[in-house]
This record gives C-alpha cells, sequence and structure tokens, in this order.
C-alpha cells in the first residue's frame, strides 16, 4: 500500500526530461540506477537578490539497492548541514540565535540548484522519520533485521545520506533504520536521530569523565559533588537535559553530580526550570561578560568540572571556559569544534582545561533512544509542526527565534 501511495507521486524519468526541464536536476551518481523523479525542497540562505530562497524540484531518485530499502518521508526535523562537513549535522532551532553569524562566512559555493543563490546549505531532512516504501531484491525474512514494508522508522544520519529533503530517501544498509513503535508520535521520532542523539552522546561522555575525576579525588574531597553545566536552551540543550536528568537518576549518579543549565533566551529559562533537580542560570546578553561568569558560578556553587556547550560562538566558548575549574572539561559539537578549537588553545593549556568534540551518537544509541522516548522515560522538548509549504516562514520564524523548542517539517500524513 505504501509503495502504490508513493509511485502516485513519482514520475518516470527519460534523458529528455533531465535535459529540457530547468527544475529536473540530474542525477549525481552515474553508478546508481535512476528512472524516476521526486520533489524536493531546499532552503537556502538569502542571496542579494532573493530575499526568502525556498525551492521546490524533481530529482532522481535511486532504484531501492538490492540490500537496502527506500524511505517515504514522513515528519523532517528543521535543521541544516554543511556541505563542506559531510557528516556534521545540528538542530536549527539550537543555533537560531547564532544564524546571522554562522551562516554569512559559508559563501564559497555555489547552490546546484539555483546559480547566483548563495549557498546557506539550510536543508530539512537529515532528521527524517516516515514509513518503508520498498525493500531491495535481495532482502529476505532471514535478512531483513525485522523490517517490512509499510512499517514506520527513522533513519540514522549515515555518512553518505543525500543532501536535502526529497519525498524519497534511499538507506544502502538496513542497520541504518531504526523501527519506531506506534507509541511513538512520528513528529518526536523525527527529532531523535540527530539533535537527540547528539545530546545522549555528550551527557554519556560526561558521565565517564565525572567517573574519571572521582576515581582521582582525594578521600577528602568524596563528598563533593561533580558540576555539569548545560549552556543554551535550543533543541539540543533541552533534549540534553532531559537525558541527564533520567540518566543520572537511573544510574545513581544523581548522588554525585550536579546540573545547572545557562540559558540562553528567556522562553529556554521557563522550559528549563519545569526540570527537576536542575538550577537554571540565564545568561543576558545585557550584562557584562564578569558578571555573567559571576552569576553562573554563584549558581553553581563554584566553577564547574564539565561543560556541554552547544553554543556556536566563540564568545560562548571562552565564557564557558571561564567558569569552568582548573583541570575541567569542555564538551563542544564536532560541526564547531574545526573552527573554534584552534582560537582557544593557548587558553585551555594556560587553564589546564580540555576541549572535547562530540559527535553524533551510535546506532544503538538510537535504539535505546527511541525506547525511552516511547516509554516515557525521558520527555521530548515542545515542538511545532508546519506543512512543508511554509518552510520559507518556518526558517525566518527560526532565525528570529519565534518557535518555542524544534519545528517539524510534514510532508505527508500518514495518521
Amino acid at each position: 500500500m505504501a509503495e502504490d501511495q508513493t509511485t502516485n507521486s513519482l514520475f518516470t524519468l527519460n534523458q529528455e526530461d533531465i535535459s529540457s526541464s530547468p527544475f529536473i536536476l540530474p542525477p549525481t551518481s552515474k553508478s546508481c540506477s535512476m528512472n524516476k523523479l521526486c520533489r524536493q525542497v531546499s532552503i537556502e540562505s538569502p542571496g542579494p537578490v532573493a530575499k526568502n530562497c525556498v525551492f521546490n524540484f524533481y530529482v532522481p531518485i535511486e532504484d531501492t539497492p538490492p540490500m537496502g530499502a527506500r524511505i517515504k518521508i514522513v515528519c523532517a526535523g528543521a535543521c541544516y548541514r554543511r556541505r563542506d562537513r559531510a557528516a556534521s549535522l545540528t538542530s536549527m532551532s539550537s543555533v537560531s540565535s547564532d544564524l546571522s553569524d554562522y551562516c554569512p562566512s559559508i559563501t564559497t559555493q555555489t547552490s546546484p540548484a539555483h546559480q547566483g543563490i548563495r549557498e546557506g546549505s539550510l536543508f530539512p531532512g537529515f532528521e527524517v522519520a516516515g514509513v518503508i516504501e520498498s525493500l531491495g531484491s535481495e532482502i529476505t525474512e532471514a535478512n531483513n533485521c525485522g523490517l517490512q514494508i509499510g512499517q514506520r522508522v527513522i533513519v540514522y544520519p549515515f555518512d553518505e545520506a543525500p543532501a536535502g529533503y526529497a519525498e524519497l530517501m534511499v538507506v544502502p544498509d538496513l542497520k541504518n533504520i531504526v523501527p519506531i513503535p506506534d507509541s511513538l508520535p512520528i513528529s518526536v521520532a523525527a527529532m531523535l536521530p540527530t539533535g537527540a542523539l547528539l545530546a545522549m552522546n555528550a551527557v554519556f561522555k560526561a558521565h565517564a569523565i565525572v567517573t574519571e575525576m572521582l576515581k582521582k579525588r582525594s578521600a577528602e574531597q568524596n563528598n563533593k559533588k561533580c558540576k555539569i553545566l548545560i549552556v543554551g536552551t535550543g533543541g539540543l540543550a533541552l533534549w540534553a537535559v532531559r537525558i541527564a536528568s533520567y540518566h543520572f537518576a537511573s544510574t545513581g549518579a544523581n548522588n554525585f553530580i550536579d546540573v545547572t543549565v545557562a540559558s540562553l533566551r528567556d522562553e529556554g529559562f521557563r522550559l528549563a526550570t519545569e526540570i527537576k533537580d536542575v538550577s537554571v542560570v540565564q545568561w543576558n546578553e545585557c550584562l557584562y561578560e564578569p558578571q555573567l561568569i559571576e552569576r553562573t558560578k554563584d549558581v553553581c556553587g563554584g566553577p564547574v568540572d564539565v561543560v556541554i556547550d552547544f553554543g556556536t560562538t566563540s564568545r560562548s566558548l571562552h565564557r564557558s571556559m571561564h567558569c569552568l575549574s582548573k583541570g575541567g572539561v569542555v564538551l563542544i559539537s564536532d560541526e564547531v569544534a574545526e573552527k573554534l578549537m584552534p582560537k582557544f588553545s593557548r587558553l585551555s593549556n594556560e587553564y589546564q582545561q580540555e576541549i572535547i568534540p562530540i559527535s553524533n551518537g551510535s546506532v544503538n544509541q538510537l535504539h535505546d533512544l527511541v525506547t525511552l522516548v516511547a516509554n516515557k522515560s525521558i520527555e521530548p522538548p515542545p515542538h511545532s509542526v508546519f506543512p512543508c509549504e511554509q518552510a520559507a516562514e518556518v526558517i525566518q520564524k527560526l532565525c528570529n527565534s519565534e518557535i518555542p523548542g524544534r519545528a517539524i517539517l510534514r510532508f505527508h500524513d500518514i495518521e
């Protein structure tokens, strides 16, 4: 049934179509068989001519790989991905306040779809949830990993994931497909593969670091709790504080770990205060840096041992390091590590601190995350669902921090 529904929205691909239509993009790989077209939505940063750059194209879609599957996308988290760093994935809502600083630096590439428009690489589609449209010809009951046509799934963000949203996504290996139970809303599931998974990996890494720190403490320091500061109140930070609250409580780590959230905006401050056993400090940008640092240390009860910093600016990282104790560790997304780490190498050596990039988590972690969110052990942050036709409006609102929590684009309605 899912295959029939998808087929209705596709077109047979002829060479004549590719050469004659300006709205059809040619195949990106000559080694793949492509005999159909499907719609793709591309959201790119404004150029000197166009203010709102939302494009709809018909792109060639690969046939289902023999050992893979093709997914019909239902919901996609609004996120961005830099084309020059294929493995980098970050929640748009986590960086919306810094987007005006971040995007202008990406000016070296031009959109293949629209010459003259600056490439900002704002593509929905890397946090995706949908249904299996078809399975490969070599998939059998013995090797299907329990997957079936029509099953609700999410896709782990593998390195070769196609750039940009299209109505169908080809997944060459079934191990990158994670089934979701009926109890999990598909819009919530779409938030898990990148933002929530990255946050989970950061929390687990912070726990491991704190555990090692405690082992090295002297006997008189054993009763002193370790302090973790989570910076940001976009999608990443909101997921991190929820995951940390559950994880530390379930492992007993809350007996020796205190968590504080540094909120970057008013809406995030309110959301963070709703979480039990978590302290909150607001980083009001109207205050001087020394005041913000002192305020943070007061709320945390002194310098912290670990900072999970989901900010994307030098200012955020600089402030985090001044809130950190000697020998402390700052965890940052590997999306910004390449840009920020060289700037702070001298400071980290001077303060005897370490900056560690955090990558997206593993497929196994994603399976665990689905279970925890589905059974309500971890409560997802708030999100709003918009039809894909409103993509331009959604991106504008995200840039202005007008959407609380996460924004999800819906491309098909199956519920």
